[in-house]
Order: structure tokens, then C-alpha cells, then sequence
């Protein structure tokens, strides 16, 4: 399976302290707005996502279709695909993305230890 960019969206309590740390250990601003509580921050390739109020736990993300930098990529499985191979391999969907659709969709699967993991296609 091609999963796309891969980040972690933490969920913070305050959203400017967070940005001054994570700027603190190399990461920059990437996109987002801080007026909205939300800022997605880039070091190298890696990618966090950091979201004040809008989630309770840490989640982590793929985004098919995209790669570290946001660029649309010229192959990668849609994520109604990414969705059917793991229901055909009996991985309970805890969200679904319709599969009559194409273009941007998300789905949600809990891994055993109960992490949150989310496949949200931009494109």
C-alpha cells in the first residue's frame, strides 16, 4: 500500500507554547493557521501537526496522494482502496470513507493498542 506523507497530530493545550518548542527543536511553520488553532509544522521530512481543541488524543495521519512537502504525487492508491484492503483483511473501521466517490475522503481504523489512525486524501 502507498499511505502518502505520514505525521503525527498531537493535540496540545496551548498552541503557542507547542509552536515555540517544536521551533526550538528545528521545526518550522509549514501551513496552518494559529488563529484557528491548528499549525502544521515541517523539520527535514518529518511532519507534526499541532491542533488546539479539536481532539482529544494523539492521532496519526497519511495523507495518500501527497508527499512530505504536499505535492500531489503521480501514483499512489486512493484511499477508498487503502479502505477496502484493510476491511478485506478483517481491520475494523471505526469511520468509512463512501466508496461510490473520488477525490478528497478520510477513514479512521484504531490499531491494537488503541492508537488513532487516520487516512485523509487531500486530492
Amino acid at each position: 500500500m502507498k499511505l502518502g506523507a505520514f505525521s503525527i497530530s498531537l493535540s496540545v493545550k496551548d498552541i503557542n507554547a507547542s509552536k515555540q518548542f517544536y521551533e526550538t527543536l528545528g521545526f518550522n511553520v509549514f501551513a496552518g493557521d494559529i488563529t484557528k488553532n491548528y499549525l502544521i509544522m515541517k523539520n527535514g521530512n518529518a511532519l507534526i501537526g499541532l491542533f488546539q481543541g479539536m481532539f482529544e488524543q494523539n492521532i496519526l495521519t497519511f495523507n495518500p496522494g501527497w508527499d512530505e512537502n504536499a505535492n500531489t504525487m503521480d501514483t499512489f492508491d486512493d484511499v477508498r482502496v487503502i479502505q477496502r484492503q484493510l476491511k478485506d483483511n478483517n481491520i475494523k473501521l471505526e469511520s468509512e470513507a463512501d466508496e461510490n466517490t473520488s477525490g478528497p475522503a478520510s477513514f479512521v481504523v484504531i490499531d491494537p493498542d488503541g492508537n488513532t489512525i487516520l487516512f485523509d486524501q487531500h486530492i
